[in-house]
């Protein structure tokens, strides 16, 4: 067993298959991890590889993208058997294989129990070329005779030391007894007691071993969160976690250059001025990225590892990390980027239920616990949004800017208590800039809320812009943008998913005191419409900015979309002329 080389720098250098590479550059996988350096050529090569490697370290690149690599794409024989200890890992496996070789049309199964037995009987009897499964289940289908492991070349034990710790090492000897000797095999392990080193001798072939060491480094004081949420639910979680906190300036780090791409069009829809970061981009672009987000043009920061490395920015008072890193030091590095200079920092992890474990590891190595909190609830957001007015009010009051509206407050005074009239002005000044204050304002992650109709209520989206800043008094500002003499406050989360047109700062967008219109359209939730769906179609048809459309609101069969007065018979010809989900729609302005 040989001492791990130094590692390449990028997957193309590993000796793999153009159409490999191509499936990688469109996930968007930039550089291999050490694990990935090490084990594919190896695993390429034919040798056997026992590999120490903790969880999110990138070990299934590193096994599956040899197996995709090695198969026969005329066989349709199981070619390919993965053992995991639990189904969530077995899932997770057979999804990565799947997206590995969809260039070449690989099959693959996962197989555990819990799951209807039949649909994999079916499966099975098609033919697959790879098995990813829990021992207990496998097995089960070796007793059948539905599962034939006589055409088996690639054998992969993943976290092996934890199938034995749960009771599988006499359905784990019994599978590799019904396996070619001859076969390709991978063992992965973050610990190896004695019952695995007596796998290794009786079922591989002098392995080689690679050891892959996490860097442990001394996490920076900062606030850590942890939100657990739907893959489904995350664009809106974000929304609702950066309302909440109102960050000055934050990095989003994603894992894969195509979800930057695509998330940076998402959050430049929903009002806020992003900036993408990846390994795509010219040193040029890189460049001028940059300065927009250290002058503060650009709120947000969205980018992969590798395009944030080495990155010097002071200023930025919230790390978020969109996709959990692969790998606790990656954790580390990241949220390094916050709490510079004696500032205080918060690094901000959106986790699925099956990531849990990846979650678990980082605490591990960084050696302390992230704080797991809720997401914030519409009472959360609408308490916080208080707040906000109150600062704003709070600096209006010490820069005694107001003597224009002394005279209104005096006269009213004589009628009213000054503290009622107070009262109403923030009011007014909150349902200007906020809108009616109700719980269809928010959708839960979970539910939807009732739709009765355009005038009955259904879900309510806001277009809102802003720019976060420090107040001089430093009260946090979040999101907002201040109007002369109003004091609002700009920070709700608005309409999901991307629109066609980016507010990019060329063309600001419309401002709540300019004429607006609302048009009624014939297309609700019964046709699947959301706000994405009406902006995109408004914005494409009518060839008007989507950062100018307003409120948006969606019943049952009619949605009501809020346009600038003097775009209005445009959009109403536009409408009437296209289709919504395949389907024609009419357009009227409402009565």
């Amino acid at each position: 067993m040989s001492e791990t080389p130094a590692a390449p720098a990028a997957f193309d250098s590993l000796g793999l298959s153009p159409d490999i590479i191509s499936a990688l550059t469109e996930l968007g996988y930039e550089e291999p991890t050490p694990i990935q350096t090490h084990a594919i050529p190896l695993l390429l090569a034919g040798r056997d590889v026992l590999g120490t490697a903790a969880t999110g370290t990138g070990k299934t690149a590193a096994f599956a993208l040899p197996i995709v690599e090695r198969l026969d794409p005329k066989s349709r024989a199981v070619q390919g058997l993965i053992l995991t200890p639990t189904r969530e890992l077995a899932m997770q496996v057979a999804e990565a294989v799947y997206k590995y070789g969809k260039n070449r049309q690989v099959s693959v199964l996962p197989i555990y129990g819990g799951q209807p037995i039949q649909r994999q009987l079916g499966m099975l009897k098609r033919g697959v070329q790879v098995v990813v499964g829990t021992p207990g289940r496998l097995l089960d289908h070796i007793r059948r005779g539905s599962l034939d492991l006589s055409a088996v070349t690639h054998l992969v034990l993943d976290e092996a030391d934890e199938m034995l710790d749960m009771g599988f090492i006499e359905d784990i000897e019994a599978i590799l007894q019904e396996t070619p000797k001859e076969r390709q095999t991978a063992l992965f392990s973050a610990t190896f007691p004695p019952r695995i080193n007596d796998l290794v001798k009786r079922y591989m072939n002098n392995p080689e071993r690679i050891a892959i060491k996490a860097e442990v480094r001394k996490t920076p004081r900062v606030r850590q969160v942890a939100y657990t949420v739907q893959r489904q639910q995350k664009l809106e979680a974000l929304g609702r976690i950066l309302d909440l906190e109102s960050p000055a300036s934050a990095i989003i780090f994603c894992r894969t250059r195509t979800e930057v791409d695509e998330l940076t069009e998402a959050m430049a829809s929903h009002g806020y001025s992003p900036e993408a970061l990846h390994g795509g981009f010219a040193q040029a672009q890189r460049d001028r990225v940059m300065t927009r987000f250290r002058e503060g043009t650009a709120d947000l920061l969205i980018a992969t590892d590798v395009a944030a490395r080495g990155l010097d920015i002071e200023h930025v008072s919230h790390v978020i990390n969109y996709d959990i890193p692969e790998s606790p030091d990656v954790y580390v590095h990241r949220i390094g980027r916050t709490g510079r200079a004696g500032r205080e920092g918060t690094a901000i992890t959106l986790v699925q239920p099956r990531e849990q474990g990846l979650l678990k590891a980082i605490e591990k190595v960084v050696k302390q616990r992230i704080e797991s909190a809720r997401l914030p609830t519409v009472a959360d957001l609408r308490a916080r949004r208080m707040e906000l007015l109150t600062a704003a009010l709070r600096e209006s009051l010490v820069e005694d800017a107001f003597g224009l509206y002394r005279v209104a407050v005096q006269t009213l005074a004589e009628e009213f208590d000054p503290l009622d009239i107070a009262a109403a002005a923030a009011k007014l000044a909150a349902e200007a800039t906020l809108g009616e204050e109700t719980e269809n304002e928010m959708p839960t992650a979970s539910n939807h809320t009732d739709s009765r109709g355009p005038r009955g209520g259904g879900e309510r989206y806001e277009r809102k812009s802003g720019r976060g800043k420090e107040s001089s008094s430093g009260a946090p500002q979040g999101r907002q943008r201040r109007d002369a003499g109003a004091g609002e406050v700009r920070s709700p989360w608005e309409s999901r998913g991307p629109a066609k047109d980016r507010d990019d700062g060329s063309r600001p967008p419309k401002r709540r005191n300019d004429a607006m219109t609302r048009i009624v359209i014939t297309a609700g939730e019964q046709r699947g419409i959301r706000p994405k769906d009406l902006v995109g179609a408004i914005a494409g048809e009518a060839d008007i900015p989507g950062s100018s459309i307003g409120a948006i609101q969606i019943g049952d069969k009619f949605s009501v979309v809020e346009v600038p007065e003097a775009d209005a018979d445009k959009v109403i010809r536009a409408l009437s002329k296209t289709t919504l989900k395949g389907q024609r729609v009419s357009a009227k302005r409402e009565k």
